[in-house]
């Protein structure tokens, strides 16, 4: 063969070998690309992060989530009006002093539909403290005056039973008056629409709640909880070990729900400690004020154990600040809260392996 045509069959062979090649890298990259496409189809049907590595769905909040508005509903705690209706579902439950004694509770929902809640009862102008900071629609059957002029002061959208009876609430032939009104988060929603209220909301929780379990390691042992709120009504709380929340006790007995029969049960408990006395107003009915703002010290309870915290608020309108000694805000565990305000000087009682008992010191910082 001639030099000539040696030297052009070789390079054809070149030719030949870098388009080979090139094919071949391209048939590479091509089958590489469908496999990453095929890995993030799979992806999006199981609902992951599609970047071709898949990465665990994050979990949310369920006690307090969406953007529907809380509700925060007025509710009895005479003991005429035991057993109560609805509180196993709200996602927090304020208990305050009221008149002679007796604690009234305020009952927050959220995003939940509730087809009895009651007895509801009138308002007292300290709870609407908690309901602004909520920013919640405001549920009521009548008012003191002192909550009458706050209602309009603060603009507070609410709802109030001695204008929507036989409407919004109904009487149970069950109870005896004034023991007896009841409504739903259906009727409320439906009230609060025709008056325009706003029915959404963006706001924090006033609680920080977390997924990850919190289990309090560095706190005292607390599986048995008193707490005085006056001479007449003292609440006890015992820890379920196996369901890891807290039963609720009030007037020697387990507090239940009226329509399951079963004992109140909750996953946190918040004790705020600031002092209660008896309104001055010319009725002599001996009304209640709180002097709740300021910080406070107080515990927060989970999971079988406790710690001491600060409660701080600023102002009747701005939320809550739940502190630990170490000035971290508290995280909370993902399920409901009763939050227990009662006197500086009351003998809290926390038993575990080993009892301790709140020092009657000043709480006032």
């Amino acid at each position: 063969m001639e030099k000539g045509n040696v030297k052009t069959a070789i390079i054809i062979l070149v030719i030949l070998i870098i388009l080979a090649g090139g094919f071949l890298g391209y048939k590479i990259v091509e089958n590489k690309n469908k496999n990453v496409e095929t890995a993030n189809e799979q992806n999006e049907e199981n609902n992951v992060i599609i970047t071709g590595i898949s990465k665990k769905e994050e979990k949310q909040v369920q006690i307090y989530n969406g953007k529907d508005r809380p509700i925060a509903v007025m509710i009895d705690n005479h003991n005429q009006a035991w057993p109560q209706v609805g509180l196993q579902k709200a996602y927090m439950v304020y208990e305050a002093i009221a008149e002679g004694g007796e604690t009234r509770l305020m009952a927050m929902f959220k995003g939940v539909d509730v087809e009895q809640i009651g007895p509801v009862r009138s308002s007292r102008h300290y709870f609407l403290d908690y309901a602004m900071e909520n920013d919640a629609i405001y549920v009521h059957f009548g008012w003191s005056p002192q909550a009458q002029s706050d209602i309009k002061k603060y603009s507070i959208n609410n709802i109030n039973g001695i204008e929507e009876d036989g409407t919004t609430f109904w009487r149970t032939k069950k109870k005896s008056a004034p023991h007896n009104a009841l409504t739903s988060t259906e009727k409320i929603l439906k009230s609060a629409q025709n008056k325009k209220y706003r029915t959404t909301s963006t706001k924090e929780s006033v609680l920080k709640y977390v997924t990850d379990e919190v289990n309090l390691e560095d706190g005292e042992n607390a599986t048995s909880i008193t707490i005085p709120h006056s001479n007449l009504q003292t609440v006890k709380y015992e820890y379920d070990e196996q369901n890891k929340v807290y039963k609720r006790y009030a007037r020697k007995k387990a507090q239940t729900d009226w329509t399951t029969g079963e004992n109140l049960t909750t996953k946190n408990i918040i004790i705020t400690m600031c002092d209660n006395e008896t309104l001055d107003d010319g009725e002599n009915k001996g009304r209640q004020t709180l002097k709740n703002i300021g910080t406070f010290n107080g515990y927060y309870i989970t999971n079988g154990k406790a710690i001491k915290i600060k409660c701080i608020k600023k102002a009747r309108n701005e939320q809550t600040i739940y502190e630990d000694l170490q000035g971290n805000e508290i995280k909370v565990n993902d399920g409901n809260t009763w939050v227990n305000i009662c006197p500086t000087d009351a003998k809290i009682v926390i038993e575990g392996s080993e009892e301790t008992e709140q020092e009657n010191t000043q709480n006032n910082i």
